[in-house]
């Protein structure tokens, strides 16, 4: 049964929200501030984190990112009143998978919840990369550099798992948003951008020789560590098409 922890301080929002998911059949954890959401994540983690921004202790970002930082890896979905673009890019940038606005209709919240269960849940099959650099553990959905692990996002997961699938081949812009934010995204593609921002910064950061590599208004490509030199010219971050 799909677990999840509900962070929101408001009872007239976490009680009618915990009554719809128990509906949907899973198990459902409610807390009221950001301090005993950590501790939950930390002690007992749920496949999915439903994070209210306004919580009385500290600010919802700071928990996503404090969360991430501590290692969790399921999803968390942002559920908050500020719809600025700007708060949309920080929330996903601090490791959320989604950002969804109240108000709210309960049956598109019902809809990204299954969305996100399905990508922690499972994901195309993957063989490991080089034994000594790049290599994924679809099942566990963990990825490791040599014996360290790499920690990512659901969403960054998702990402490297089809590049990875399709090594030293272009995955398109459409495709990677379709598979990975589904067809009911709505929000701008500069997730993505902000998506593989974080996944090539902790690839690097572990020493991790493939590269996530931008092809001008195309796509991206995974690329191992002796794949032609030429495409450097297009390593920084995509353009639209």
């Amino acid at each position: 049964m799909p677990t999840v922890l509900v962070v929101e301080d408001e009872e007239d929002i976490s009680f009618p929200l915990v009554r719809t998911l128990e509906r949907d059949g899973y198990e459902v954890r409610s807390v009221e501030s950001g301090a005993a959401a950590l501790r939950e994540i930390q002690l007992q983690p749920s496949d999915l984190v439903i994070l209210d921004l306004g919580l009385p202790d500290m600010d919802g970002l700071d928990v996503c990112k404090q969360a991430r930082e501590s290692g969790y890896g399921g999803a968390i979905m942002i559920v908050t009143g500020r719809s600025a673009e700007l708060d949309r890019v920080v929330g996903l940038d601090y490791g959320a998978d989604d950002y969804l606005v109240k108000p709210f209709g309960v049956a598109e919240l019902q809809a990204r919840v299954r969305a996100l269960l399905r990508r922690v849940g499972g994901a195309a099959a993957v063989e490991n990369l080089d034994p000594d650099g790049l290599r994924i553990d679809v099942d566990a959905r963990r990825v490791y550099s040599g014996d360290r692990e790499v920690p990512l996002t659901g969403k960054e997961f998702d990402v490297l798992a089809i590049l990875a699938s399709h090594r030293d081949k272009v995955v398109s812009r459409g495709r990677l948003m379709a598979d990975v934010w589904d067809e009911n995204w709505y929000g701008s593609t500069k997730t993505l951008d902000v998506t593989i921002g974080r996944l090539r910064q902790k690839l690097e950061s572990v020493g991790v020789r493939e590269k996530v590599v931008a092809v001008r208004g195309v796509g991206f490509r995974l690329e191992g560590a002796n794949s032609g030199a030429s495409s450097g010219a297009n390593s920084g971050a995509d353009s639209q098409p």
